[in-house]
């Protein structure tokens, strides 16, 4: 039995507990719990430009950077530090990462791309911090994402994520101090040889602006989902990451995770 086969098992296997759990969760009013994220402002990107030391400079280069104290590995080298694994081979690769006591234990996941042929990455997640089920397009939803070497992206993602920054748009918002109540502690990572960064790049936009979703759009009136997951997976998709496993909507992302059978799989501590 290869690698897909068991995969499309395991789904088989735990998609009636799964939609039970989903459809409970909705019906008693449940809110995903608070995945917002803080650490330090530097690098923060919302919906608009990337700002801070490891931002991209006029020509969309990815700028030196340095690594914040305790990260792992020395920035600019992307070598991560003892006890943490390296980087996926190039030129190219993508990372999930994973909050297993997110989202009222169904999980909750944050992503990350190489820019093909270098050492900077490219990561983030929605956070949803209104735990809203819903939230219109073009409302605050969270989204974020960064660059910088592999280590700084572990070391950030170790603590929950960048500072959660209130605000839509081309707004930087308002960071929130305060860490996270469930860190990201687990990340699975696949090697690529090549990797769409434009086409990603383009998705993280789209993400950002689309809302959020978990349950019934009150607009179509249809079953649906455009979560943490979905954006994990569509920029990823958009990257054309290896061994990428479809994402059906409203899936419980604590089952997709496990469907990656071809990513490497390692454990997430703060640094």
């Amino acid at each position: 039995m290869n690698g897909r086969t068991r995969a499309r098992g395991l789904r088989r296997t735990v998609t009636a507990a799964a939609a039970a759990a989903l459809v409970a969760c909705v019906a008693t009013g449940c809110r995903p719990m608070d995945t917002g994220a803080a650490s330090r402002p530097d690098d923060v990107r919302t919906a608009g430009a990337v700002t801070g030391a490891g931002a991209a400079g006029p020509s969309g280069s990815a700028g030196s950077g340095t690594a914040p104290p305790g990260a792992a590995g020395a920035a600019g080298s992307g070598s991560p530090g003892a006890g943490v694994a390296r980087q996926p081979a190039g030129p190219g690769g993508a990372c999930v990462f994973v909050k297993p006591d997110g989202a009222q234990r169904l999980g909750h996941t944050g992503w990350g791309f190489r820019v093909t042929g270098t050492d900077r990455w490219e990561y983030g997640a929605v956070e949803n911090p209104s735990n809203a089920l819903y939230t219109p397009p073009g409302g605050d939803i969270g989204a974020w994402h960064a660059r910088g070497t592999y280590a700084r992206m572990l070391s950030d993602m170790s603590r929950g994520g960048l500072l959660r920054a209130r605000g839509s748009g081309g707004s930087a918002g308002t960071p929130e101090a305060g860490g996270p109540a469930h860190p990201y502690s687990r990340y699975r990572c696949t090697s690529s040889p090549r990797g769409d960064v434009t086409a990603a790049r383009v998705m993280i936009r789209t993400v950002a602006g689309r809302g959020f979703l978990v349950g019934v759009d009150p607009r179509t009136g249809e079953f649906g989902s455009r979560d943490c997951l979905d954006a994990t997976y569509d920029i990823l998709k958009a990257y054309r990451a290896r061994h990428l496993t479809p994402a059906f909507p409203a899936e419980i992302p604590n089952v997709w995770v496990e469907t990656l059978v071809l990513w490497s799989d390692h454990e997430l501590t703060p640094g």
